[in-house]
């Protein structure tokens, strides 16, 4: 499985690509920072970033797209640009039909770190041991992107088999419901098809 994560963010998003299965050793695809100008004009700089991502999405072809879900903080011109550009990963990747997934930041260092209170630190670092990189991911940008990937390819491996075992547990209360009904049907059947004799007495 190759995931996309996305750390969303105007002036540095980072994205990067990893691919793997659980329980198997993950594998750096890519990575990097996408830059815009803090000077230029917002819709300039949105554009800019979808021309990139829409080039990520075409070069390595991920089968699932990982965005940090956007939470409010003290600074609300940060929250804005940050949901901004998330929103434009969420719109390119609908576009190139590959599905999507929001991570909160707590999810993703429990993922990664088996803390959800993890500092930036602690995720880098590990995020250096399970892809077994010679040398941490720089910037720090670059480390929560593909935090985000190995998160969503453990958590949604899981979520997958969760799903799988519903639909299994479904389909199987569907054929044990239509065979009573054809159980219940044919024993109609066969009462309706029984003469009936005649009861009572003489006079």
């Amino acid at each position: 499985m190759r995931v996309l994560g996305v750390d969303p963010g105007l002036t540095r998003c980072g994205i990067g690509v990893i691919e793997g299965e659980p329980g198997r050793q993950l594998r750096l695809v890519a990575t990097d920072v996408i830059r815009t100008p803090a000077g230029d004009d917002i819709g300039a700089r949105l554009l800019a970033l979808e021309v990139a991502f829409d080039d990520w999405l075409a070069r390595h072809r991920p089968d699932a797209v990982a965005v940090e879900r956007v939470f409010s903080q003290h600074n609300v011109r940060t929250v804005m640009g940050t949901a901004q550009a998330g929103a434009v990963a969420i719109v390119c990747a609908a576009r190139h039909g590959v599905p999507v997934a929001l991570h909160t930041p707590s999810e993703v260092k429990a993922a990664v770190t088996g803390s959800g209170r993890a500092d930036k630190q602690q995720v880098t670092e590990m995020v250096t041991r399970l892809l077994r990189l010679p040398d941490r991911p720089r910037p720090a940008d670059c480390a929560d992107a593909l935090a985000l990937a190995i998160c969503h390819l453990w958590r949604g491996a899981a979520q997958q088999r969760l799903a799988a075992a519903a639909r299994l547990v479904t389909a199987q209360r569907q054929v044990t419901a239509q065979r009573q009904v054809t159980a219940q049907r044919q024993v109609t059947a066969q009462l309706l098809s029984t003469p009936q004799r005649a009861t009572g007495g003489s006079t």
